[in-house]
């Protein structure tokens, strides 16, 4: 089978938007190697023997999609955008209602994909990370979106554009001012080269 087309993708999402709890159905399949891969770019990071698996989290995350009421969805990248939402929710919760350390310990590490920061592949784990993204928010709301439609959606710069409304330009700024943000950050101020 083919990848599905986007049309076809939105007006199911769009059904489901109007209350056809039929279409939530028809789009999984449509949209799962998608979403399996975002759930394995974030299990990749996690520790040997993880209780929570790839296929848990999607699963996890239909859960949740499930719950969701209202929401006017726009296209393919906006459902894919919420979704990686969900993991990083869903993976963060886990992680700390399993007491992992705030930095180090047992805590899962992860690291930056070299399209996030080249040349560098610090390590540091996934709580660490949800919690400069939320110092990044309050600093720069878009800035943090970008990072997490980028990072943990697997977005391109186009697709990212698209479901924040702005230009690619704007995003690929955002993108590489949010990377020495975060670096800073998670190194606990002191940039190296920046």
């Amino acid at each position: 089978m083919g990848a599905p087309s986007s049309s076809e993708v939105t007006s199911l999402l769009r059904a489901w938007s109007r209350g056809e709890e039929d279409a939530l159905q028809k789009l999984m399949p449509l949209v799962y190697d998608q979403l399996h891969a975002a759930a394995r770019r974030y299990m990749a990071g996690e520790r040997v023997g993880h209780t929570l698996q790839t296929t848990a989290l999607i699963h996890e995350t239909y859960l949740r999609l499930v719950n969701i009421r209202q929401v006017e969805w726009k296209d393919r990248a906006h459902f894919l955008a919420v979704c990686a939402q969900l993991m990083r929710r869903i993976l963060i919760d886990f992680a700390r209602s399993r007491s992992y350390q705030k930095r180090g310990g047992a805590a899962p590490h992860i690291n930056f994909d070299e399209k996030l920061i080249v040349g560098v592949e610090p390590d540091f784990n996934l709580v660490a990370l949800d919690d400069a993204l939320n110092r990044l928010a309050q600093v720069d709301e878009r800035k943090s979106k970008v990072v997490e439609l980028r990072f943990f959606g697997g977005l391109d710069i186009k697709e990212t554009a698209e479901v924040m409304q702005v230009s690619p330009d704007t995003v690929m700024r955002d993108w590489k001012l949010a990377k020495v943000w975060l670096l800073r950050e998670l190194r606990g101020g002191a940039v190296h080269g920046a």
